[in-house]
């Protein structure tokens, strides 16, 4: 989400899912000027299947935005070369009338325009994500010496197997991740969507089960083609299990993973309240990198 200082008069178009080269285009300008993608994994996911629907403002004939609306939710990017001509708050005002009820948009990377576009236009801030990172993966004893803990007793790492565990992984998801928005709501379609991104390894997939054969926990790493970063993922632990050390386990034995395969650095997102992570995550050394802020405009229901 960016802004501008006043608001031309752009021709809006919504954009068929299998023309986004405009849209992308921008969105990846975007992302290499501001060092943080405007659009998130999930965008990205959606445009192509027409789950999102994509729009262009031009002028004269020049594609100058670029944005992405679902119900309730909405991203916004202006080109780089574009801003603080009021492009922004041109989009948003023709965009804003469209969407029914509640609207949520993003800011990634926290730019103080996005902040000023949204204050003006009745969205407050609600959430706040943290992308932290591990600089160095190269002493991968150390990081396990930090963690100071083993496996718990009874548990068992395997990799993940589609038909073996995607249904217990996917009520563990659910449980483990019961007050978060998106993650929680993982559907047997997102994981197959997942698994058919060209970065999926089912080994990069680590799978806890306890003594009765019980999926407890899971550590899925991700790592793009040709990047020297790990990611992880998605961290989960079922909350009967929480505090007995399985997620700081998980971590190391991910973090540990991901140095096999030559990463030479991990990242992370975690929310911005989440004390319990983000005191593991500082304490295996992981420090702080960018923040993404989450807008949100109320309407009142007749």
């Amino acid at each position: 989400m960016s802004s501008g200082d006043s608001a031309p008069q752009l021709t809006v178009a919504t954009v068929a899912a299998d023309a986004l080269q405009d849209v992308l285009g921008i969105a990846d300008a975007a992302h290499r000027a501001d060092g943080t993608d405007p659009f998130n994994e999930q965008t990205r996911l959606d445009l192509p299947s027409g789950r999102r629907v994509a729009h262009t403002g031009a002028l004269d004939g020049i594609v100058v935005a670029a944005a992405a609306t679902a119900e309730g939710e909405l991203d916004l990017v202006v080109a780089p070369e574009q801003r603080g001509h009021g492009y922004g708050t041109a989009m948003l005002e023709r965009l804003l009338p469209s969407l029914e009820g509640d609207v949520s948009a993003w800011s990634h990377g926290n730019h103080p325009a996005a902040g000023a576009l949204a204050a003006s236009h009745g969205f407050e801030r609600v959430r706040t994500l943290l992308r932290l990172v591990l600089p160095r993966l190269d002493d991968v004893a150390a990081i396990g010496d930090r963690s100071g803990i083993g496996a718990p007793d009874g548990i068992r790492l395997t990799t993940f197997d589609h038909d073996a565990d995607s249904a217990d992984w996917l009520a563990l998801n659910a449980r483990a991740f019961a007050r978060h928005p998106e993650q929680g709501s993982m559907t047997a379609a997102d994981l197959a969507e997942r698994e058919a991104e060209p970065w999926f390894d089912g080994r990069d997939f680590l799978i806890a089960r306890d003594a009765d054969d019980r999926m407890v926990g899971f550590h899925w790493m991700k790592r793009e083609p040709g990047s020297p970063e790990g990611e992880v993922y998605v961290l989960g632990v079922d909350p009967d299990t929480a505090g007995k050390g399985l997620g700081r386990f998980l971590l190391t034995q991910g973090l540990r993973r991901m140095r096999e395969n030559d990463a030479t650095r991990a990242s992370l997102y975690v929310e911005g309240d989440n004390e319990r992570a983000l005191a593991l995550y500082r304490r295996i050394g992981f420090v702080d990198d960018t923040i993404d802020v989450q807008y949100r405009r109320s309407r009142e229901k007749p």
